[in-house]
């Protein structure tokens, strides 16, 4: 069996679409996923399950609209992925730290993308890239440094450009899910 971080978006913010994390892991143990575990209130679900990502999209995201009456997006990695993309990160530990001076709360932050976006899309999204702001795109992850932390930025605020569903989490979160499901698969 495959061990798999499913990452909700919007969930338990400002209010809106609240889901108790008891209850979130109730629901997929229902679906029948094994060795369920949440972390934290943002909507973090580690699972194990076989199935594609898309069959575990589809199939999660249906359930809580009809459980909790929240539309939302989910976002599926495996622990290998989320393992590349803590060994990955394209900036510096020194650029890092630097944001970290400037920065209002955290400053490293990877948007998770259900897929890949076009080529068209991406140099959209480069309009909002400032001296603030800096983004580098591999693959499906949007690796996203903020100076002056992640609510003054622009960038931030116009991920949507690049047209595909997404959820973001701190590097913190990022590295915390990353170590969790490495011990479940050990």
């Amino acid at each position: 069996m495959r061990i798999n971080i499913a990452l909700l978006r919007g969930i338990n913010v400002g209010g809106h679409n609240k889901i108790k994390m008891v209850e979130l892991r109730q629901l997929f143990e229902m679906l029948g996923f094994s060795r369920v575990q949440t972390y934290i209130q943002s909507g973090n679900v580690l699972f194990e399950s076989d199935e594609s990502e898309q069959s575990l999209i589809k199939c999660i995201q249906r359930e809580i609209e009809k459980v909790f009456g929240c539309s939302i997006n989910v976002v599926i990695r495996t622990a290998a992925e989320l393992e590349w993309i803590t060994k990955n990160c394209p900036f510096t530990e020194e650029a890092v730290a630097e944001a970290k001076l400037t920065s209002e709360g955290e400053s490293l932050y990877v948007s998770l993308l259900q897929d890949k976006p076009s080529q068209d899309r991406i140099d959209r999204l480069g309009a909002y890239k400032s001296d603030n702001d800096e983004y580098l795109i591999e693959g499906r992850e949007v690796y996203l440094l903020f100076q002056r932390g992640v609510r003054n930025a622009k960038l931030a605020n116009n991920l949507q450009r690049l047209e595909v569903p997404s959820t973001m989490r701190n590097w913190k979160t990022i590295n915390k899910l990353s170590m969790l499901a490495k011990e479940m698969e050990n």
